[in-house]
Parts: structure tokens; C-alpha cells; sequence
């Protein structure tokens, strides 16, 4: 006999909770490979993209993309990620 089971269904983000919740994950990776690698980050990331863009894995790729931007961005002393978006 079957059950049925009530899932409850998470309302889904509004575009600008999402968008703030992407800018805080690439701030979070952008500030991880500073710690971790210092003026070698963006070299780094750069890599890891070329990882993936060989792979074929566009996801991943455009995650590392908004990396790189954002540790420009740093380099060049803007505040945080310009126009982040994920498609």
C-alpha cells in the first residue's frame, strides 16, 4: 500500500536574494585563494577556469569567471563584483 508523502517545496529566492547570495559565495572563494595563495589568486583561478573550460563544463567555468573578476576587481581597488550573474 502506498503513502503518500507531502514534500514541502522551498519557495523559490527572489532574483536579488539569489544575486546576493552568489556575490557573497564569490567574495567568499575570491577571499579563500588570497589566504591561501596571495598575489598568486588570480593565476590560480585562472587556472582552475582553464581546468574546466578543457572539460567542458561551462558551470563551472563562468563560477570561475566571476572569481577572476572579482579578484581584479580587488586588484584594482573596486569594493566588490561588477554585475554578477549567473546563467
Amino acid at each position: 500500500m502506498r503513502k503518500d508523502v507531502k514534500v514541502k517545496q522551498r519557495a523559490p529566492q527572489s532574483n536579488e536574494a539569489e544575486q546576493a547570495q552568489i556575490e557573497q559565495a564569490v567574495e567568499a572563494a575570491a577571499a579563500a585563494l588570497v589566504q591561501r595563495y596571495g598575489e598568486d589568486a588570480e593565476v590560480i583561478a585562472t587556472l582552475r577556469a582553464a581546468e574546466f573550460a578543457a572539460e567542458g563544463d561551462t558551470e563551472a567555468l563562468h563560477a570561475w569567471d566571476m572569481i577572476i573578476a572579482q579578484l581584479v576587481a580587488q586588484r584594482e581597488g573596486a569594493s566588490s563584483l561588477p554585475n554578477a550573474t549567473i546563467n
